[in-house]
């Protein structure tokens, strides 16, 4: 039988704020759009960083967020598509391209990427 925790979402986008009771045994960005509520999300499989939250309190569980790396993840950077609420929740929605520069920025910004994806400047 499912857990309910509440997950308290501060929308940055549209300055909205969210209180809803979500099941621990469905993704959480389901859950919420499912009660009507809509949020930032693109790929639905964890690949990209759409609907990138960053946690600021509680616990959940993201065995699928592949479209962030160990050291987000550390900081408390999720992904609500492939998330489950592990406990009470109060989240943030982040800006794609800020989760996309702390996650790449080191190598892009420095010009010739050595390893990972190859770029040619030649």
């Amino acid at each position: 039988m499912s857990q309910f925790h509440t997950i308290r979402v501060n929308n940055r986008q549209t300055g909205e704020h969210l209180t809803v009771s979500v099941p621990d045994d469905q993704y959480i960005l389901h859950s919420i759009e499912a009660q009507g509520y809509n949020l930032p999300f693109s790929c639905r499989n964890g690949a990209c960083t759409t609907c990138a939250v960053r946690i600021r309190s509680g616990e959940l569980y993201q065995p699928e967020a592949v479209g962030l790396s160990p050291e987000l993840k550390q900081k408390g950077y999720a992904l609500l598509c492939v998330s489950y609420a592990r406990s009470d929740l109060e989240v943030e929605t982040q800006d794609e391209d800020e989760v996309y520069e702390l996650q790449f920025g080191r190598f892009f910004a420095r010009g010739r990427v050595r390893f990972g994806l190859p770029l040619d400047e030649d």
